[in-house]
């Protein structure tokens, strides 16, 4: 390729750290900036620099986001007490991720990358099974108590008009315990909903809904009837054109049938729900490394980023000068999902075939046997190579080369 590609509106970059961050720049280096004329705005998300600012820096990069439509996030650490020494915090910050969905007010898209040679562990899964995770409320902002014996929990609600309704929880009379209050909005989830089912059009996926509206009769029951409004009014007649379903059913009936399926559609879950069967899905494909994660705001606004962590582990003996072998497929289909999604607002024809060979190129090099050592300890091909992190991406840069 003579000329580099060229980017007319700029992407919105959130640097991330540890082993991920090291990732990020030696994808920068190898696959992206000899094809493409990055044109990023930048914000530093380390764990330092949310520090120095406050935390100020990952509001600024939400809004960023939302101000460009297009982002792509590396993995970040969320501090907890072990971290607030070893980093000599101000505070325990927050979640970077909780507080970007918070502001962009998004759902959380999870897919896995399937590749030859990695056989999911639930034999009949064919296609993928997309995790769509409210990304709002519930558990994630919460507030709760420790109470002791003879306390008693109550929940105090006044309405706009100063009216009061006061409801017992419980009695703690012959022993302490504790209590958790948490929250959800009719915007929020009429938001998520709208997200779901358009995601679904998107991508052509039928859609499954599921809560225990059964034992949660006002909570949980407030989602199904949010889902069926916003389905009867805005989107039945485009699924029925589609030629897709939407269903609703309970989480355990849901958990059931998926074991059941051989994939290929989208699972609408409640946060807590979706924080853990993306990662059981994950894991059930393969590896939490082969997962993508994709952030929609119900404005149109897109925040890519790896499934993962940081890969603390790895950061430690790559600070020692030691080999890694770390998976870095989510990391750059972070970037190639972002960069599509870029191309595809700016009808940049070159960007979109680019991040298409790109993600091409990736797969052909972990099923032509070259790939890292979490993917050699999963594969079932008979001839494969496990390379280093560096190595790897030197693979896919020549895989890329043949393609382009």
């Amino acid at each position: 390729m003579a000329d580099k590609i060229k980017m007319t509106t700029p992407l919105v970059e959130m640097n991330g750290d540890e082993m991920t961050r090291v990732i990020w720049e030696m994808i920068k280096e190898i696959l992206l900036e000899p094809y493409i004329e990055l044109n990023t705005e930048y914000y530093d998300l380390s764990l330092e620099n949310r520090n120095q600012t406050n935390d100020q820096i990952t509001i600024d990069s939400a809004r960023a986001a939302i101000k460009h439509g297009v982002a792509v996030k590396c993995a970040t650490i969320t501090p907890n007490a072990q971290r607030m020494q070893e980093y000599t915090l101000k505070e325990m910050w927050k979640s970077p991720n909780g507080t970007i969905r918070s502001i962009m007010d998004g759902t959380v898209f999870r897919a896995p990358i399937i590749v030859d040679g990695i056989e999911p562990l639930v034999r009949n899964w064919k296609k993928p099974i997309i995790i769509a995770r409210h990304a709002y409320g519930d558990v994630y902002k919460n507030i709760e108590h420790s109470i002791e014996e003879g306390g008693r929990a109550e929940i105090l609600v006044t309405e706009a008009n100063g009216q009061t309704h006061k409801h017992l929880i419980h009695e703690f009379r012959n022993t302490a315990g504790i209590v958790q209050g948490q929250h959800n909005t009719d915007a929020s989830i009429e938001s998520f909903a709208m997200s779901c089912f358009s995601y679904a059009l998107e991508i052509k996926y039928d859609l499954w809904f599921a809560t225990k509206d059964t034992i949660s009769k006002k909570y949980d029951h407030r989602f199904k009837d949010i889902f069926d409004d916003v389905f009867e009014r805005h989107y039945k007649k485009l699924f029925e054109n589609a030629g897709l379903e939407y269903f609703y059913t309970l989480i355990d009936d849901a958990v059931a049938r998926v074991m059941r399926s051989e994939g290929g559609f989208i699972w609408a879950c409640k946060n807590y729900d979706g924080d853990v069967m993306s990662d059981m899905v994950a894991a059930a494909f393969g590896s939490l490394g082969m997962m993508t994660s994709v952030l929609v705001s119900r404005g149109g606004a897109y925040e890519y980023e790896a499934a993962h962590g940081t890969v603390t582990r790895h950061y430690y003996k790559h600070l020692k000068g030691e080999e890694t072998s770390t998976n870095s497929i989510a990391t750059l289909y972070a970037w190639t999902g972002a960069l599509y999604k870029r191309a595809e607002l700016d009808r940049n024809h070159d960007l979109t075939i680019f991040a298409l060979m790109l993600e091409k190129a990736a797969k052909a090099t972990i099923e032509s046997g070259i790939m890292t050592g979490d993917l050699y300890a999963l594969s079932t091909l008979q001839k494969k190579e496990k390379v280093n992190t560096r190595e790897f991406l030197i693979a896919v840069n020549e895989k890329l080369k043949e393609l382009l």
